[in-house]
């Protein structure tokens, strides 16, 4: 996105690894140019902010709109793209600053908020902007991912429900649940997704916000990123190699980057909203040439598609703005 011209504001947990993020781009863009003139000319071009926005604490979300606000910010996409997944043998329930279990608090919770400040703030651009949520398979139990171990679902919400009547935004599970990392994680792939479809029906019923396209992808199982730092390092590795190069699940990182750019970037993409991106496991065999082609529109879970029918998906919406408190 930087080397098309774009500007592009890194919003990642710490200052720290924002400038980390920064520098190593630098270093790619350097290292890929054919001589020392065009890369020294192309990063003098580059435009790339680094900022500080850890979504596990709301407080953090707000110093980041107030910094944005201060440089007069506005977007024309916006990629809520951040995630975690607590190790699958982990027992206790890990928290965020406010109090909220810590993989759907920072997946989902955070992510609502911070697009409730942008949306607030006008910071995104009304006429043909984008919102690019990342989600996963794993969120639908009928995918390969999504049927091994527990099985997402948020049930009646009975976790939030609590969470809001009693004052404590305290849960252990959406739904009410015994607190499992596994499902967690898969749990909060699946509020991505019926966040970005409810955020396409209430911007699409609204005139001023109208021509804002919301759409949700998977980029794959990508085992050699942060996502899994949680998990015991060395079956990791290990688990990388086998996924992308002997089983050929997996995807690289760099086919994920590049979903996450045709996803903000591709005009075919731009047209609608509410959609669903997915490309079946092991794609990055195609290398480039899959997006647009394997990676294509997918059908979303029986149950996502069943809450926006049977009002759970507003219903989800309202108890999330009860949580974040807006």
């Amino acid at each position: 996105m930087a080397v098309r011209g774009h500007e592009v504001v890194l919003a990642c947990r710490t200052l720290d690894k924002a400038n980390a993020a920064v520098d190593r781009i630098k270093t790619n863009v350097a290292n890929e140019s054919e001589d020392a003139v065009d890369a020294m000319s192309l990063l003098k071009s580059l435009k790339l902010t680094p900022m500080e926005c850890d979504l596990a604490d709301l407080s953090s979300v707000d110093s980041f709109m107030r910094n944005l606000y201060d440089e007069k910010y506005s977007f024309d996409a916006v990629c809520y793209n951040a995630g975690l997944a607590r190790n699958i043998d982990s027992k206790d329930v890990a928290r965020t600053k406010q109090g909220f279990e810590l993989t759907v608090g920072t997946n989902h919770l955070g992510h609502f908020y911070l697009n409730h400040l942008l949306l607030k703030g006008n910071a995104i651009n009304a006429d043909g902007g984008r919102i690019v949520v990342t989600s996963s398979s794993v969120h639908d139990p009928d995918s390969p991912g999504g049927a091994q171990g527990e099985t997402a679902t948020l049930g009646d919400l009975a976790g939030f429900e609590r969470a809001v009547s009693d004052g404590s935004g305290r849960f252990d599970m959406v739904d009410g649940g015994t607190f499992n990392a596994d499902k967690a994680y898969k749990d909060s792939k699946l509020c991505n997704v019926l966040f970005a479809r409810e955020l396409h029906r209430r911007l699409s019923s609204d005139d001023k916000t109208s021509n804002i396209r919301v759409n949700a992808f998977t980029p794959g199982l990508i085992v050699g990123t942060g996502l899994f730092r949680d998990q015991n390092q060395v079956f990791t590795k290990v688990f990388d190699i086998a996924a992308t190069k002997l089983l050929k699940v997996g995807e690289t990182a760099h086919y994920g980057g590049g979903a996450l750019e045709y996803m903000t970037l591709s005009p075919k993409v731009g047209e609608k909203g509410g959609l669903y991106y997915y490309s079946e496991p092991g794609s990055s065999k195609y290398g480039d040439d899959a997006f647009g082609k394997q990676f294509v529109v997918s059908e979303v879970s029986k149950e996502a598609r069943a809450s926006d029918s049977n009002g759970r998906a507003k219903r989800f919406w309202e108890l999330s703005e009860k949580l974040v408190g807006v």
